[in-house]
């Protein structure tokens, strides 16, 4: 009966994905406004075909775009908070690499990180900063890789060098972004909120330290035999919270603004984890 649900959901994605890839391609070209909202729209019905049930506390700002810093489980992930509000990812190179992934990455406008280059963290930062001035929300996975699902890995600094470059290179990479001019703006400051994502039962079931293990994908794991897996496990349920949003020049320097995301998600989780009785 997995198995057969399985073949079922994947079916169904590939029917409901294939025809809308061109669609999207097409948002991407003649609407900066559309760009963004198609994906949300379809990530929706991506989580309802899945039988992803999703509770959510707080929102993104609506009226400034959001760098959005969250933690990371699963590839789940980018339906289920593409499914929240509309937003696009910062990624690194290699996902634009992935066969199937990488295309519906680079639809969806991922921006890619070269981890290895640091000479391009400056271009980075300069795209990261005209997205959000053209007021594109942006996704953070802050850790630098997935996990198990039972906690929550140190911020890594220098994944925010992007968003939050070094005062002495804050003047200088604001006027490159803007034509020579770092007051002009062209838009709303951007602010900064947390997302913290927490798997919390499947078929209605609480899970479990071993059963939320089953649902990360990290380490060294395939994805294909993972994603196969998960689908054919059953429906999930999966707790979102946003934190409240803080303008990102509030914060002095990255170090400044890693530590302020990881403890409010770090502390948000482990209150959902504590808030679900373990099956173990």
């Amino acid at each position: 009966m997995s198995a057969l649900r399985g073949t079922l959901l994947l079916s169904g994605f590939a029917a409901l994905t294939l025809p809308l890839m061109p669609v999207q391609a097409a948002m991407n070209r003649i609407s900066p406004t559309w760009a963004r909202r198609f994906p949300h729209w379809y990530h929706k019905r991506v989580c309802s075909l899945l039988g992803v049930r999703i509770s959510q506390t707080g929102t993104l700002a609506g009226d400034r775009p959001v760098l959005l810093v969250a933690n990371h489980i699963s590839w789940l992930d980018i339906p289920i908070i593409s499914a929240v509000a509309p937003v696009s990812f910062i990624a690194k190179k290699e996902v634009g690499g992935w066969p199937g992934v990488s295309a519906l990455a680079n639809l969806q406008r991922t921006v890619f990180v070269d981890r290895e280059k640091r000479l391009e963290v400056g271009n980075t930062a300069r795209e990261v900063k005209a997205r959000l001035k053209s007021g594109d929300n942006l996704v953070l996975f802050a850790e630098g890789t997935s996990t198990d699902g039972n906690r929550v890995l140190p911020f890594r600094t220098s994944l925010f060098a992007a968003v939050k470059p070094s005062r002495s290179n804050d003047k200088a990479d604001g006027e490159r972004a803007n034509g020579g001019d770092a007051n002009n703006s062209g838009g709303p400051e951007p602010v900064v909120q947390t997302l913290t994502i927490v798997y919390t039962a499947l078929h209605g079931v609480p899970l479990g330290r071993q059963d939320r293990a089953k649902v990360g994908w990290y380490g060294d794991m395939d994805m294909v035999p993972h994603a196969w897996q998960l689908l054919k496990a059953g429906p999930l349920d999966v707790a979102i919270h946003i934190g409240e949003p803080i303008g990102l020049e509030t914060f002095a320097d990255r170090k400044q603004l890693a530590r302020h995301t990881e403890t409010e998600v770090r502390d948000l989780f482990l209150k959902t984890l504590r808030a679900k009785p373990d099956r173990d």
